[in-house]
């Protein structure tokens, strides 16, 4: 059988018009030959971050003489192809006619990874969101204390769970109401469970995945009701009410406190009330939501309001403490003329291509649009920035987490509109996670990051439109929080049960020859149900708990 001596390539990323390059022109690609062994694959059907870890699989099947090409962040790279014969024995073939079967188990075992030996990284399981209900009691407790044992024997360290501000501050401001969360985190304790403690100061109802809805206080939407300007507004002027606007951060509009009080007061008292389990090292972290979902972001998707994947979303800094905050910035920079958000930047559900704003060559690379970006991106840098040190007040000594959305679609165009709604200010000209891992430096904090199960190659199939890259951004940020020296943890984004999506958890929690040995601190499966706990799916999860741990496990 005909082999390569050496094939390097250095994968592109996305060209200056925001396309991969080796998809911008499928008729230029179509013509190119190569030289393979019949063993080959699809070139046109992978993402450049697929593309460079089949050509490194490839290589070290041939020669494990052959260093691995430099990686980067696999941004704006350039794309050559060189190889070397090493046996006059070789086929060739037009890049069309190279073939492999998509999803293929044998091709999948012979390519798996061995993991044993490699980095110890702790797994932890999402709890269900209605853990506790509105009465304040752990939703089917025998049940629950079934699956902690199983979780337990399957080698598990802990699970995570969302402390809801709804829940707990639920009847007035400052009167706080922990039991039900006493007597879950000593269920877990009793287990052997570990746990991580999520800060939930929004809403669980209208969102992916939300199964149960939990407002913030009543006490809060009251407030609102007479000044509804403390929720994030969008262009159409309606209220988001599941998360307060960060306009309000040090504005005493919620009964004489500022929200950054709120938050403190609340998370002071979550210390003083479980202090137990802080010293006998059953808490291992604090996860402090900042925004929409727990996580570092605007609201710029919702269901509620009609938005459909892939949507770009919406801006949403129409209420009037941030568009106050706007004006002074615009000012400040000589041109009040720009104290108003961009009018051409489409709806919920529009593409990038059909709005002034985000298409190619659009106004978010303007003077105007450069400002407006940067101020909109820079209020949520200094929310976290600002919730950060409170958080850090109340749980000194204690690791503090935060949370960022893993927003991939549009990531393949040159604006990132996804991105720049939410407010990561992400084109293709421009490292926008950067910032926000220095932030987060700023704390100690780590970095938790979505979306490290997904494959660009799916998504391609699934939503061709959305012109997605999980795997070129999970392979940014990872990159951004390494390179500001904080620790990286993740979770899946959906469902996983399969061995593939596993497979790809594991490649982004200990990356393959990383000279500095880089891997994540710990990762968080989504989520805790009865489908997990069916048999065939709690064996693979099993085999994939092992692997994490640096476990050989057998592929059954």
């Amino acid at each position: 059988m005909a082999a390569v001596q050496h094939l390097a390539f250095t994968a592109v990323a996305r060209s200056p018009g925001g396309f991969l390059g080796l998809s911008r022109s499928r008729s230029d690609v179509g013509s190119m030959k190569v030289k393979v062994a019949p063993q080959a694959f699809d070139l046109q059907r992978l993402s450049s971050f697929e593309l460079r870890e089949e050509v490194s699989k490839l290589r070290d099947e041939i020669t494990s003489a052959s260093p691995r090409p430099p990686s980067g962040r696999g941004r704006r790279t350039r794309c050559a192809a060189v190889e070397t014969e090493k046996a006059a024995e070789v086929q060739e073939y037009s890049l069309p006619d190279l073939e492999i079967a998509d999803d293929s188990k044998d091709l999948e075992s012979v390519r798996e990874r061995d993991f044993t030996g490699t980095p110890y990284i702790p797994i932890y399981v999402m709890l269900p969101l209605g853990t506790i209900d509105h009465n304040n009691k752990v939703a089917g407790y025998d049940d629950l204390k079934s699956k902690f044992k199983k979780l337990k024997d399957s080698g598990v360290d802990g699970v995570m769970v969302d402390c809801w501000w709804g829940l707990v501050e639920a009847k007035a401001p400052q009167h706080y109401e922990w039991s039900g969360y006493h007597t879950l985190f000593t269920l877990a304790r009793e287990c052997g469970l570990k746990l991580q403690v999520v800060m939930s100061f929004h809403q669980c109802g209208g969102n992916v995945g939300d199964d149960v809805f939990i407002p913030i206080p009543q006490w809060v939407l009251d407030i609102g009701k007479e000044n509804p300007d403390i929720f994030f507004t969008d262009k159409q002027g309606v209220r988001n009410p599941e998360c307060l606007s960060w306009g309000i951060d040090k504005v005493r509009v919620l009964r004489g406190r500022t929200a950054l009080e709120v938050y403190y007061d609340y998370m002071r008292s979550f210390r003083q009330e479980m202090n137990e389990f802080f010293l006998d090292g059953t808490i291992t972290e604090i996860e402090v939501g900042l925004g929409a979902c727990g996580e570092l972001r605007y609201p710029s998707y919702p269901e509620t309001r009609g938005w459909k994947y892939p949507g770009i979303g919406e801006f949403q800094c129409y209420d009037k403490y941030l568009l106050a905050d706007l004006q002074e910035a615009a000012e400040a920079r000589g041109h009040s003329h720009w104290a108003q958000p961009p009018d051409n930047a489409g709806e919920y559900n529009s593409r990038p291509q059909d709005t002034g704003f985000f298409r190619d060559g659009g106004d978010y690379d303007s003077y105007y649009g450069r400002f407006f970006l940067k101020w909109y991106s820079n209020v949520l840098i200094e929310h976290g920035d600002r919730v950060l040190t409170f958080a850090n007040l109340a749980f000194e000594g204690v690791k503090i987490a935060a949370k960022v959305s893993g927003i991939h679609w549009w990531y393949k165009t040159a604006s990132h509109a996804a991105e720049l709604a939410a407010g990561f200010y992400n084109p293709s000209n421009r490292d926008g996670y950067a910032a926000i891992a220095k932030m987060l430096a700023k704390h100690d904090a780590s970095f938790n990051f979505t979306c490290v199960e997904l494959r660009t190659l799916h998504q391609a199939k699934g939503y061709p439109q959305a012109l997605a890259d999980p795997e070129g951004l999970v392979w940014q940020v990872l990159n951004a929080a390494w390179d500001a020296g904080i620790s990286v943890a993740s979770e899946n984004a959906l469902g996983c049960f399969d061995r593939q999506g596993y497979n790809k958890i594991l490649e982004n929690a200990k990356p393959q020859r990383d000279p500095d040995g880089r891997h994540l601190i710990a990762f968080t499966y989504l989520r805790l149900n009865d489908d997990l706990m069916q048999e065939h799916n709690f064996k693979e999860f099993s085999r994939f708990v092992k692997r994490l741990h640096g476990k050989s496990s057998s592929p059954f």
